[in-house]
């Protein structure tokens, strides 16, 4: 039987906030990456690709950590956000930076996967007929990666919530403030007669991410028939 605190109920709300901001607010820089690396001849793209994959094959805790030096009281970025009072380090908006950079190279990936697979003659056909290159790709070239976008979504979501180890770093664990599933699971298992605790929410994650992925690919088959 599921045992959830108050503090566990609100990691889960939290989880399920840090991964919908992060995927959203990442979506239009994911899309203009995957489109930069599927459409153009940009030199330097290997290079690009290698930056922007980056992340994936690095240990979490080491972009954590690179994160907190960029966004720390002494770092670059962290002194110029100063200016007009915002604070990253060990707060909320900490917490969508650090999932958005983890899960970012995923849904890259997948939306490049799905634009290199258009048929590019319908895109040179409608230029053609006189569309400008904005409507080309909001009238044909979205659409017709509507499901690569929703596969590369799904996975940055899901990525998002189990993400712990940058998170943990760059935003700590503070329980209401950036405690999410992953965080709250560490803290249980640290503590003696949390084992409880622990699986049920093992199991709300479980549970969250499956229906998380058969909801994109509900989504993706009716797409598919459209």
């Amino acid at each position: 039987m599921l045992t959830l605190s108050p503090d566990d109920l609100a990691a889960v709300k939290l989880s399920l906030h840090v991964a919908a901001a992060a995927t959203l607010l990442s979506l239009p820089a994911g899309f203009a990456a995957a489109y930069v690396l599927a459409m153009t001849k940009l030199r330097g793209k290997a290079l690009l690709e290698g930056l922007l994959n980056l992340p994936l094959v690095l240990p979490p805790v080491v972009t954590g950590y690179l994160l907190l030096l960029l966004f720390g009281r002494n770092g670059w970025l962290g002194q110029l956000l100063a200016l007009a009072d915002i604070r990253i380090v060990f707060t909320l908006r900490g917490a969508v930076i650090a999932s958005a950079v983890v899960g970012f190279p995923l849904l890259v990936r997948s939306i490049r996967i799905g634009l290199e697979g258009l048929d590019r003659q319908l895109m040179q056909a409608a230029r053609t007929l006189g569309a400008g290159w904005w409507d080309t790709l909001f009238t044909i070239t979205i659409p017709l990666s509507g499901r690569a976008i929703l596969a590369g979504m799904t996975l940055m979501f899901a990525r998002s919530m189990g993400e712990f180890g940058a998170t943990v770093i760059l935003a700590g664990n503070i329980p209401g403030v950036t405690q999410t599933i992953p965080l709250a699971i560490y803290q249980h298992t640290s503590t003696p007669g949390g084992d409880s605790k622990a699986l049920s929410l093992c199991l709300v994650s479980i549970g969250l991410s499956f229906a998380v992925l058969l909801l994109g690919e509900a989504v993706s088959r009716r797409l598919a028939r459209r």
